[in-house]
């Protein structure tokens, strides 16, 4: 195996092991909720991110405060806790699977608000991608068999915020570096989730602790792999990944809570696979076109 061959199997499996950390997460999530709110859970989970970055502050100094953007670093910090809340209450409430599946629509969504917002030009093999990953949600989610709770409209919403906030970064690496965006957000959320303690703060089990604790550890290593696996290789080589969080949670729901897996849960969730890919491809193809054209 070549050195290219071998740096994009290290970036897939980096992709796979940051989404197990992520479905991880949701499943702590969703085993802390019956005994905590999802207020006091919002609050640890952004307050351990914002631990780790403490020495990118110690060594940074002043400097890594300094920045123009005070009005979209407000508006990414408000709309990134408020998909966050919403996730997080979709999950305590919905099989595992079928809330992480329809955030996974976010992918999906950001050309739609990149076209509706800033006017882009969307071409018609991404349409056709966000088409099939639509209909491979309908299929995932089977309406005719089964009745749907309207927590997953919840969880829609919080899709929706997720590719709101990944546009407006877009918006962002323009003039703020990736460390500033993260920091800015980490502590505008951890500050803002503390504020509703006040009123939802509960005490807290000395057995939950260990699970609180691991519940940002994976999310912070989950975000680190999946940093460290784009860097290493391209999104177009190694995205369709992400979508394996969906068969983890799966996997976790069926063991932890006994939720059924399906048929029409694995058809949809490889058309959103493939859907995934295609986006995927698309919009590399796209970038390199521009890039040439330009």
């Amino acid at each position: 195996m070549d050195t290219p061959q071998r740096t994009v199997v290290i970036a897939s499996a980096l992709v796979l092991g940051a989404e197990l950390c992520f479905a991880g997460v949701s499943a702590l999530v969703k085993y802390l909720s019956t005994d905590l709110p999802s207020e006091q859970l919002v609050f640890f989970r952004n307050l351990m991110a914002f631990v780790v970055l403490l020495p990118w502050l110690w060594r940074k100094g002043p400097s890594a405060f300094k920045t123009k953007a005070w009005r979209f670093h407000l508006t990414r910090g408000l709309a990134g806790l408020a998909a966050m809340y919403l996730f997080f209450y979709a999950i305590a409430n919905l099989p595992l699977a079928q809330a992480t599946l329809v955030l996974l629509l976010s992918p999906f969504i950001i050309p739609i608000i990149g076209r509706v917002w800033l006017n882009e030009r969307v071409i018609t093999q991404t349409w056709i991608a966000i088409g099939i990953g639509f209909i491979g949600v309908f299929i995932f989610l089977n309406p005719a068999q089964a009745q749907l709770s309207p927590i997953i409209g919840v969880a829609f919403i919080a899709a929706c915020l997720a590719a709101f906030t990944k546009t407006l970064i877009r918006q962002m690496s323009a003039t703020e570096s990736s460390s500033k965006i993260v920091f800015y957000f980490s502590t505008l959320a951890t500050v803002i989730s503390a504020i509703p303690l006040i009123w939802r703060g509960e005490s807290i089990a000395s057995e939950h602790w260990l699970s609180i604790t691991a519940m940002g550890g994976l999310a912070v290593a989950g975000q680190l792999g999946m940093t460290k696996a784009f860097a290493l290789a391209p999104a177009a080589r190694v995205g369709v990944f992400t979508y394996s969080s969906v068969i983890f949670a799966a996997l976790m729901g069926y063991w932890f809570w006994d939720e059924p897996i399906t048929m029409s849960m694995i058809l949809g969730a490889s058309i959103i696979t493939v859907a995934g890919y295609l986006a995927i491809r698309t919009r590399r193809k796209a970038e390199t076109g521009h890039k040439v054209g330009s």
